[in-house]
């Protein structure tokens, strides 16, 4: 490791870094912090693990420096503590970027991002070039500076809006936009705050290396941003898509696009590209067919999260479905959201903080549905009411949080209970 940080963080590094977050990212921070023998200390509410429960205006004066978790709001009281303390507030991705030598390639979007990144490094290694998918995959960027410094290693940069909203120091060398729909709106409370957290990538990127998807380009013109000139934007169906892989799911029939059309600028055999999209796995939880009995089949979408991304999974099935879906609500048109979804399902099993909410719009649409205690029960009743051709589809289309500790253990606990069911199939 070079000294290369000293000179962006310098004089901030004197006092003990504040660390804010024991989670995943702030883990990785201290941790980073250890390896470069730099002092630290850690907040958070929960006083787990040695960390310290307040962060007050008196707390923040011990730091010159504070290193932010994701889930912090700017709005947050600790964040606001550090502001009146004169501290500088860096972003976990941000401040790791101040240790990284090697090449970044940012990716973001609302829908598909995670595979876009993944496929992206998987591509990459194909090729014989290390590269690795970081950031919002759970892998945090401050771990990847400690396990794959050195070399010409890529930095496959996975960034959230929660993110993207904080940069000051990540300057990507290139920038792939997936798609831009509606969510995240319980944190940026608008349309217009929640593109303007991911446009801030674009500020930050160090030349005209932009990817995007279509409705990026669209949300841009509606949002009166100046599109640069350098842009380039992948066309809705371009290019073929390799049978019995996950690209032949159209919703991410675009995302091999977007990597194709980086893939051929960055002077790479295109031949190489389709390989890895012929051999590349998928990622699970993502519209993957878990079981079929008695002609029913059972579809885990946990990753669905939000509104757009049930409305592309539920348009990949020609006939309607039997839906399980609800969870935290994140804000959004809720009541849109259930018209849209009504021609579509034949029969809605609804679970979690949403479930009165989308309940009540489905009244006003004459959907069958039933509001359910959990998600196991919500399994057995969908598989008591499907009949042979049926799909039984779990696109929640809300966060997992009220229930789960994220969509990953929710898909989990979904396989679980249909796999349960598959072993005493007596539901009809």
């Amino acid at each position: 490791m070079t000294g290369k940080y000293k000179s962006r963080l310098g004089a901030l590094l004197e006092k003990p870094v504040a660390v804010l977050g024991r989670g995943v990212s702030g883990r990785a921070v201290v941790d980073l912090l250890d390896h470069e023998g730099i002092a630290s200390r850690i907040y958070d509410e929960r006083a787990e693990g040695g960390a310290e429960p307040v962060f007050s205006l008196y707390e923040a004066r011990g730091h010159h420096l504070a290193v932010v978790s994701p889930g912090f709001a700017p709005c947050h009281p600790w964040m606001a503590a550090g502001r009146a303390a004169g501290c500088r507030l860096l972003a976990e991705m941000d401040f790791a970027s101040c240790f990284w030598e090697g090449p970044v390639v940012a990716v973001t979007g609302t829908n598909g991002k995670t595979t876009t990144a993944e496929f992206l490094a998987y591509a990459y290694r194909s090729i014989g070039r290390h590269a690795v998918a970081t950031g919002n995959n759970g892998y945090p960027f401050s771990r990847m500076c400690i396990e794959h410094q050195g070399g010409d290693a890529v930095a496959i940069c996975e960034v959230s809006s929660f993110q993207a909203e904080m940069l000051r120091e990540f300057t990507p060398d290139a920038l792939l936009w997936t798609n831009f729909e509606e969510d995240h709106l319980e944190r940026h409370g608008s349309m217009r705050a929640y593109f303007e957290s991911k446009w801030n990538l674009l500020n930050r990127l160090q030349s005209g290396r932009f990817f995007a998807g279509p409705s990026v380009c669209s949300w841009a013109g509606k949002l009166g941003a100046k599109w640069p000139d350098t842009a380039q934007v992948t066309p809705p169906a371009e290019g073929t898509y390799p049978p019995d892989s996950c690209f032949s799911n159209a919703s991410q029939r675009v995302n091999l696009a977007l990597v194709r059309m980086f893939w051929r600028a960055e002077g790479f055999p295109v031949a190489s590209l389709e390989r890895a999209a012929s051999a590349f796995p998928g990622l699970p939880h993502r519209l993957r067919k878990i079981a079929e009995v008695d002609r029913v089949t059972a579809w885990d979408d946990s990753k669905a999260t939000n509104f757009s991304a049930t409305m592309a999974a539920l348009g990949q099935f020609p006939e309607p479905v039997l839906w399980i879906g609800g969870g935290q609500l994140k804000g959004g048109d809720v009541g849109g959201f259930a018209r849209a979804l009504a021609p579509r399902v034949k029969n809605a099993f609804l679970i979690g903080e949403s479930a009165p909410r989308v309940a009540g719009e489905f009244q006003n649409t004459a959907t069958v549905h039933r509001q359910c205690d959990n998600l196991e029960d919500a399994v057995r009743r969908a598989w008591e009411a499907a009949v042979p051709g049926d799909a039984v589809v779990f696109s929640p289309g809300f966060a997992s949080l009220d229930m789960f500790e994220n969509y990953a253990h929710r898909g989990i606990c979904f396989e679980s209970a249909v796999l349960s069911l598959k072993k005493h199939p007596h539901h009809r």
